[in-house]
C-alpha cells in the first residue's frame, strides 16, 4: 500500500511539475499568431484596392448619416 501512494505522489509530482512554462509557450505562440495577423491586416489595408473599398464604405455611410 505504502509504495502505491509513494508511486501516485511521484506521478502528481511529475504531472504538476511538468507544465511548469508551458503556459509562457502559449502565450508566446498567442502573440506571435496575432503578430502575423497584424501583418497581413496591414499588408491588405496598404493595397489601393481595399483602401478604395474601404474609404467608399465609410464615405456613403457618413453620407447616410447627415
Amino acid at each position: 500500500m505504502t509504495c502505491t501512494r509513494e508511486r501516485l505522489r511521484r506521478a502528481a509530482q511529475r504531472v504538476w511539475h511538468g507544465e511548469a512554462g508551458a503556459s509562457t509557450a502559449e502565450y508566446a505562440i498567442t502573440v506571435l499568431a496575432a503578430c502575423g495577423f497584424a501583418a497581413v491586416l496591414v499588408a491588405l489595408l496598404a493595397s489601393g484596392e481595399v483602401r478604395e473599398i474601404l474609404l467608399g464604405i465609410i464615405t456613403s455611410a457618413l453620407a447616410k448619416g447627415s
